[in-house]
């Protein structure tokens, strides 16, 4: 099924909504004085709308949440869909009844009535977060969405509210879609391209192949790639909307394109959810692309290491050790522990190149996280206050699960290695936490930075309130919300 669904703000036509054939939506509350459409609606269905509106059923629904009608007497449509919302809440709740809207949505018309709503803007934004859907290789000619037509009473003034969503969610769109792509498609080379693509948007983008990142000393990063036919590459994205000259913040994706593990080969079962393990990549990019959509005035530049994780006669031993571009060596304990070294080499190029004024990084880093925390909240780990509270307050206005995790010196002393400066993986005992230590080595003191890990949010096996089950995009909202809080002048 296409996407993102195309919205369309306009004037109440009371007469259409008689004829609208489809799916109708409206948004109203329990207790409250019925609006023109609604009484419209309520004579045409014999008093069905005000019978429904009394009863135990609506009743019980919380904000948010919505019920359907089927096939109602005097109407065209195949369904009207009754939306509790009150005109006073706060946009998380109407976005989630706008998730409500779009998780209905197949491929029938849609009108909804919102006439007069002040979070019109917000309801859309939900509905086209919850409307998404992949479907580009499944068989048979794909249908696209119906038109959906939102009726409210100021159309002008709603469509402006609701562009900046309309940029965000195809960021988001964008990253669900890079995390849902199978490997033998989205190759490093094909993640690339579909980055440097992002130009015509106004970014400034750059590949370094596998001969650059020799030369810079990512040796770290490119051990993970050496047993894989596709080549390692490092995608930076500038996007400069800032002062001319002002450091930008720094967002860094782990983007492992396949992970079989390599020699440290993971069990067969579930391994083909591994395409997913680049979803740190996706999220920044996503993020890079809401924020040229939006033309957000703050400087930021997206870096994403792009590998593959193969098993081969040319693939890196556990045992091995090699030098990452900072200089330090690290002995190779398990090579299914390869994000870290990714970023590990990416981080530092970020600094050394671009010294940012802050820098976080995103990836699908452990299991251990998903046992910590489930799949409801990203781990933060920081070496800095004031950014990380910053980041949860923006993740918890954006409804995005995030929770706070320690670092400290005794976790660091876990990282010690019998050959080399350091190890890369020590067993399962705070696996999350010794992953953040050993990236907190590649990050200068005085950088502040975050380390997410998404192992658990970038991709679930259950829907969630703005996503259907799969790939989230967890983070873009997040992370949009910070920078327009924190960086943008």
């Amino acid at each position: 099924m296409p996407h993102p669904v195309s919205i369309q703000f306009r004037d109440t036509d009371l007469d259409a909504l008689l004829t609208q054939e489809g799916r109708i939506a409206l948004v109203q509350d329990a207790g409250v004085t019925l609006s023109p459409a609604a009484r419209k609606l309520d004579r045409a269905t014999r008093g069905a709308v005000t019978r429904a509106l009394a009863s135990d059923a609506f009743g019980k629904l919380k904000p948010g949440e919505a019920l359907d009608l089927a096939f109602p007497a005097g109407l065209a449509a195949e369904a009207l869909q009754l939306v509790r919302l009150p005109k006073r809440t706060d946009p998380l709740t109407a976005r989630k009844a706008g998730a409500a809207i779009g998780k209905a949505l197949k491929s029938a018309a849609l009108t909804v009535v919102a006439e007069g709503h002040p979070r019109a803007a917000e309801l859309a934004f939900g509905l086209a977060l919850r409307a998404y859907s992949f479907d580009t290789y499944r068989g048979g000619e794909a249908k696209p969405f119906g038109p959906v037509a939102f009726m409210v009473t100021n159309p002008e003034t709603v469509a402006a509210e609701a562009a900046p969503g309309a940029a965000l969610a195809e960021g988001v769109f964008f990253a669900r879609d890079l995390v849902w792509e199978p490997a033998n498609v989205l190759t490093t080379w094909d993640f690339a391209a579909r980055l440097a693509a992002m130009q015509e948007l106004g970014l400034e983008v750059e590949i370094l192949d596998e001969d650059t990142l020799e030369k810079l000393g990512m040796r770290a990063l490119l051990g993970v790639g050496q047993g894989s036919e596709s080549p390692s590459k490092v995608v930076v994205m500038q996007w400069k909307g800032g002062r001319e000259g002002e450091a930008p913040l720094a967002l860094v994706g782990k983007g492992v394109c396949f992970d079989t593990g390599g020699i440290s080969i993971k069990p067969a079962a579930g391994m083909e959810e591994m395409t997913m393990d680049m979803g740190g990549a996706a999220t920044v990019a996503g993020t890079m692309r809401a924020l040229a959509l939006r033309r957000a005035k703050a400087n930021v530049v997206g870096l994403v290491g792009l590998v593959e994780n193969m098993p081969d006669g040319r693939a890196q031993r556990p045992g091995d050790v090699v030098k990452s571009m900072k200089g330090d060596t690290i002995e190779v304990i398990n090579t299914d522990a390869e994000g870290r070294l990714v970023l590990a080499d990416v981080l530092w190029y970020a600094q050394e190149r671009f010294n940012p004024k802050g820098m976080i990084d995103l990836a699908t880093l452990t299991g251990a996280i998903i046992v910590a925390l489930g799949h409801e909240n990203t781990g933060v780990f920081s070496t800095d206050d004031a950014l990380c509270d910053a980041f949860l307050k923006a993740a918890a206005a954006e409804g995005e699960g995030a929770w706070r995790m320690p670092m400290g010196e005794a976790y660091d002393a876990m990282l010690k290695s019998r050959i080399a400066d350091m190890r890369n993986s020590c067993g399962r005992e705070g696996g999350s936490v010794t992953a953040a230590q050993f990236l907190a080595r590649f990050v200068k003191p005085e950088v502040p930075w975050i380390h997410l890990d998404i192992a658990g949010t970038a991709y679930t096996k259950a829907e969630t309130a703005m996503a259907p089950k799969g790939a989230t995009g967890w983070g873009v909202l997040a992370l949009d919300r910070l920078i327009r809080d924190r960086f943008e002048g």
